[in-house]
């Protein structure tokens, strides 16, 4: 063992004055980081399940496509692949606008911008993939 006090902390890197004002890391990060990667994970299959789908119905009649999108689990699929894909693409934007939007009023509207428009986006797919389930 080391007969240093201080050999188990780590070093602080920190200015003075970020040491005086406590500022740190907010741990609000990792939540982020995590459900970014769950999302884009939960894609991988989704979107290839979903380009499948697309592809077995090209050429097809109304009446079929209809009855394929209506299916239970087809129907509930598409609805998770809709969530997923707008919740991702809501995370992304957010830490694009983050890392490279300087003024914060501007941050602040283009935050408000894209969580409107991803929510407009998720309910308008529930609402048509609803629609659809329910007519076929």
């Amino acid at each position: 063992m080391s007969s240093d006090p201080n050999a188990s902390t780590p070093p602080d890197y920190r200015t003075p004055i970020a040491r005086a004002r406590g500022l740190g890391s907010g741990k609000t990060g990792t939540g982020h980081f995590w459900w970014q990667r769950v999302t884009a994970v939960a894609l991988v299959p989704l979107v290839a399940w979903f380009i499948g789908t697309l592809l077995s119905l090209v050429g097809a009649d109304l009446a079929t496509v209809y009855a394929t999108l209506s299916r239970p689990w087809t129907a509930i699929l598409f609805a998770v692949f809709a969530i997923a894909l707008f919740w991702h693409a809501k995370l992304g934007l957010q830490v694009i606008i983050e890392d490279y939007v300087h003024q914060r009023a501007l941050e602040i509207t283009l935050q408000l911008l894209v969580t409107f428009a991803c929510a407009v986006g998720a309910l308008a797919s529930l609402y048509a993939i609803a629609r659809i389930a329910m007519l076929g």
